[in-house]
């Protein structure tokens, strides 16, 4: 019956077909050579000019799919390596070169590639290379032989809006960029998009939630410039604004609220994490900031609440509270926090050089255990027997804090007394009784036989430690409640030295390295000074976010800016948002990446002056329509000639039922909810159902942000839609098809619920008229008046449900609702 209204509503509302290309196949194969420290020097004023072959775009890739397996960086066959300029130019074991830069004809590289002798054709497996690309390297090695500095080891540089041949297209410096490039390859971009669509579009990108109808209505009776920046500029300052983009940060930190592995226990708080994150995004609080605090929130000068919660960063990361190997284990919690920095805020895989030198990027070794020196001081998430003290830090009123720990310390020299005591007892005790004090069976051994082993004089005095621990905990019950928040609760003032890990097994100790900047920024070796005795912590970290959000480090504001552009247009400018190294994607548009980060820092890194000039530039306003000719030569839509069409994420599609059934509450901040899972659901754990609790019906239609995460248990409705994976830091949620999608979506239970209070909104406000009530389910669930193929499709579809499956009026739009909420307008955008 279901399956029945969908296919109907399916035929009606299906979007165009497009070719969705996800690049992602040929380039995990891809192995690419990273430039020798040398090369990152100023160009030489005798440079020839301008080579006509991209070394990174086209050589890099070749020659690392090839060769490098026997003449790349860890490997040199025959005295051949092939990884930088300075070795290939060399004589090779033979006496030859293998490239002679401007002299193919001499290059014993372009000779072997060529030749069709078996024995001596390179690579020996295989085909060997086309023709195409021979002539390639042919042209690289007359040019030359340039092995070019990747785009983003340099700075970046300030470029000049490019002029186009349709300058009345434009709107701003964005569509300059992008027009010239679609100009360049003979392409035209697309119109603007229809103010309904339009409308539907900003809300979702900005907010992540859908217009109302009368909100959808207001413009397009008013679909001017004038009235659009005036609606850019009103949701640019709603409230929830924050909770969409604090989600995509949410996704770059691995943010969830346990700790993984069999337990998967909670971690308290976590929620004021969160709570800080979508705060940050709704004021706009400058990234700079907003990443110092993450980083080094209790070394400033003067820490407040706000920068205490957001070292919550270093605690939402996996933690085995029983490691079969402590000491390894504590080192892979170094290497996530250097993980989640590195590719969160500056796109580096430094993790990549754990073990060994990085195999592609100018990243050593050293480098890597430099970085991990910085964060020496960050104490374990805790043990088993204590994660309070690490990681909880209590944010109580000094007076509240006063009483506390005073009361607590007494009751733990009480425990201490009454431990003395009960080993003297002990020690009297038979074998057998003693045996059991030291197990589970202690507490009982000691209630019927302590006494007996006790002078009456060490009895006495046991009662009366006793009686007053008793006291004592009565008293700590009557105090005010305390109040913790998760964040760095204890540092080491005085962190160990850190050592170069030989195969990165913590066993094996190279040598110690100090705290230090990537050798490829050629940056001074950092001063730190010695923390004075009474610190809490040694300040390292202050130095690193330091560097970190100096606008002259041009990692930081290029990755940002990259990914305020993937989540408008659902791809970066750099598709491989955390990876901007050598095996990452080429930027598409390198000079707007460039000019973003420049009016980043210009606007003094607010992100709301980016959003608003994406959002307001024509590039963003283009239709999603089909284009023979831009398919034709840029079937991956690189140069953004069409806007490109996306289905809505997990959060954005249960908000959306949320909204369109009327029960949307938008109650922001405090713990998250739990949302009603099946026993089925909850079978899938160690211990089914444990930690997962109850909440009200009105808390579960709260947004999606908001939801209990669990690492073992994501909520189905968010995990078939592509929830991300939560140990580790997400770049980009790759969007799938999949045949749990429709069955959770037309029988699933949270589906079900929302499909039947949907249908109770619609008769309130349609009464018992069919085609009201049609009409009305239409404008709620789409935001646009019926038209007559609305009408036709319902009303067949309405009728088989009577007479095929003998359903009365109610439940006729119980389904036809359901049947709405499958369908691709209103899963898609555009």
């Amino acid at each position: 019956m279901l399956s029945i209204g969908y296919a109907i509503f399916r035929c009606r509302w299906q979007c165009q077909s497009k070719t969705l290309v996800h690049r992602f196949g040929w380039m995990v194969l891809l192995l690419i050579l990273g430039p020798s420290t040398e090369v990152l020097g100023v160009e030489s004023k005798d440079a020839p000019a301008k080579p006509t072959v991209d070394f990174n775009r086209q050589i890099r890739p070749l020659l690392a799919k090839h060769c490098f397996a026997c003449h790349g960086p860890d490997k040199a066959e025959s005295g051949v390596r092939l990884s930088d300029f300075d070795s290939a130019i060399a004589e090779t074991d033979n006496g030859v070169l293998a490239i002679d830069p401007n002299k193919p004809e001499s290059s014993e590289l372009l000779k072997r590639v060529a030749s069709t002798d078996p024995s001596l054709r390179m690579p020996p497996e295989g085909e060997g290379l086309s023709e195409q690309n021979i002539n390639l390297l042919k042209q690289w090695i007359s040019e030359g032989a340039e092995y070019s500095v990747h785009w983003s080891f340099q700075p970046v540089k300030k470029v000049d809006i490019p002029p186009t041949h349709n300058p009345e297209w434009t709107l701003n410096p964005i569509d300059s960029f992008v027009l010239a490039s679609l100009e360049q390859a003979n392409l035209e971009p697309n119109g603007i998009a229809s103010p309904q669509v339009l409308v539907k579009r900003l809300y979702f990108s900005l907010l992540g939630v859908p217009p109302t109808a009368e909100e959808v209505d207001r413009f397009v009776a008013n679909p001017s410039l004038d009235a659009y920046e005036v609606l850019v500029d009103q949701l640019i300052a709603d409230p929830r604004m924050g909770e969409r983009w604090g989600r995509h940060w949410l996704d770059v930190v691995r943010y969830a609220e346990t700790n993984s592995f069999e337990r998967d226990n909670p971690k308290p708080n976590a929620w004021k994490y969160r709570d800080y994150v979508v705060q940050s995004f709704n004021s706009d609080k400058p990234y700079d900031r907003f990443i110092y605090e993450q980083l080094a929130g209790d070394e400033i000068d003067t820490p407040t609440i706000e920068s205490l919660t957001a070292t919550g960063f270093y605690r939402l990361g996996i933690w085995d509270d029983e490691p079969a190997d402590p000491l390894q284990a504590k080192f892979d919690g170094y290497d996530d926090i250097v993980t989640v920095a590195g590719q969160g805020i500056l796109g580096l895989t430094f993790n990549c050089a754990r073990c060994h030198d990085h195999k592609i990027d100018p990243i050593p070794q050293r480098d890597y255990y430099q970085m991990v020196a910085f964060f020496r001081d960050v104490e374990s998430y805790g043990n088993r027997g204590d994660q309070m003290g690490f990681n909880q830090i209590d944010i109580s009123t000094p007076e509240v804090q006063a009483k506390y720990r005073d009361l607590e310390a007494r009751i733990k020299e009480i425990d201490k007394e009454k431990r003395r005591l009960e080993q003297i007892g002990i020690a009297k005790m038979t074998g057998e009784n003693q045996r059991k004090t030291e197990g589970s069976e202690r507490n009982k051994v000691l209630r019927l036989h302590l006494q007996e082993n006790l002078s009456e004089d060490e009895w006495n005095e046991y009662q009366s430690l006793q009686k007053e621990e008793a006291e004592g905990r009565k008293t700590l019950k009557s105090f005010p409640e305390r109040e913790f928040l998760l964040g760095l609760a204890k540092t080491n003032p005085k962190p160990p030295d850190t050592h170069i890990l030989l195969r990165g097994s913590p066993q094996a100790e190279g040598d110690i390295v100090k705290p230090g900047f990537p050798a490829m920024t050629n940056e001074p070796v950092p001063e730190i000074p010695e923390s004075p005795n009474g610190s809490s912590s040694p300040g390292r970290r202050k130095v690193l976010a330091d560097w970190i959000v100096n606008e002259k480090n041009w990692f930081t504001s290029r990755v940002i800016v990259n990914r305020l552009w993937q989540h408008h247009f659902g791809r970066g400018i750099v598709r491989s948002s955390n990876n901007f190294g050598q095996l990452g994607d080429q930027p598409t548009h390198p000079e707007l990446l460039d000019w973003l980060a420049s009016e980043l820092i210009r606007h003094n890194w607010n992100l709301k002056p980016i959003h608003r000039a994406i959002v307001s530039s024509q590039s963003f306003q283009m239709s999603s329509e089909y284009q023979s000719a831009g398919m034709a030569h840029d079937p991956a839509n690189s140069l953004f000639w069409q806007y490109p069409m996306r289905r809505l994420s997990a959060e954005e599609l249960r908000d959306s039922i949320l909204a369109t059934s009327g029960e949307l509450n938008l109650e922001k901040f405090g713990p998250s909810f739990y949302p009603d899972l099946a026993n089925e659901v909850k079978a899938g754990q160690s211990r089914p159902g444990a930690g997962w609790k109850d909440s009200s019906a009105s808390d579960r239609a709260r947004r999606s942000i908001y939801i209990h995460i669990k690492r073992s248990l994501i909520p189905p409705e968010l995990s078939v839609f592509d929830f991300p994976e939560t140990d580790t830091s997400c770049e980009a949620r790759f969007l799938t098809t999949q045949a749990a999608q429709a069955l959770g979506l037309l029988n699933g239970q949270f589906l079900q619920t929302q499909s039947e209070k949907f249908a109770e909104r619609v008769k309130r406000i349609a009464g018992n008229d069919q085609n009201k009530r049609i009409a009305t389910a239409i404008r709620l669930a789409y935001g646009r008046a019926v038209e007559n193929d609305d009408y036709t499709r319902a009303t067949n579809l309405m009728n088989k449900l009577k007479n095929d499956h003998q359903l009365n009026d109610d439940q006729k739009l119980k389904e036809y609702c359901l049947a709405l909420l499958n369908t691709n307008e209103y899963m898609y955008l555009d």
